[in-house]
């Protein structure tokens, strides 16, 4: 299991749902702070809609 507030944009690209947009989250992490919901990635530019799936992957710790 993956954790979205320590993995680097090349972890998150690994995880098929999220494939290509791991910048994008590292980004959404850095300008808004810690994710405390995997949920919040619907709000990741570019993701709403696609990640479903992702929680079987990654975690909020």
């Amino acid at each position: 299991m993956m954790d979205l507030n320590i993995a680097t944009a090349d972890e998150l690209d690994e995880v098929p749902e999220l494939k290509g947009h791991g910048f994008e989250i590292v980004h959404y992490r850095d300008e808004r702070g810690r994710f405390t919901d995997v949920r919040q990635l619907e709000e990741v530019p570019g993701l709403a809609g696609k990640w479903s799936g992702a929680e079987a992957a990654v975690s909020v710790a």
